[in-house]
């Protein structure tokens, strides 16, 4: 159900709190932790989640959003995703600027095509 959704921080710790109160897990399972989910409600007779629930939900707060990014939502992966999107931008604004000076007659035409190879390799 919520696989694919990108999750937040203050619910996760919202429902980790809660499980304090009511029933335990409900964050493993918004968080993508269904198994968890079961195994705390199977354990919601003892203490046990009600006290994991609650070291949870200060952990969720005590984290920056870029930690919780990295823990629940792809992480790395889309970090990388966007470091690649960046790199592929700024060499496309170098080859701008690159053929600018080509057509300036700042550079020579084979200038040109060594720069720009240089920087097509570093795709």
């Amino acid at each position: 159900m919520f696989k694919n959704q990108h999750k937040n921080r203050s619910i996760a710790a919202v429902l980790a709190f809660s499980g304090t109160l009511t029933v335990s897990g409900l964050h493993k399972f918004y968080l993508g932790q269904p198994l968890w989910g079961v195994i705390y409600v199977l354990l919601s007779w003892t203490p046990i989640p009600k006290v994991a629930s609650a070291i949870e939900g200060v952990w969720f707060l005590a984290q920056d959003e870029d930690t919780f990014d990295r823990n629940f939502n792809l992480g790395s992966a889309a970090r990388i995703s966007q470091a690649a999107g960046k790199q592929v931008s700024s060499i496309a604004e170098a080859l701008r600027e690159l053929e600018a000076l080509r057509q300036d007659g700042l550079i020579t035409e084979y200038e040109f095509e060594q720069k720009r190879r240089q920087l097509l390799e570093h795709i």
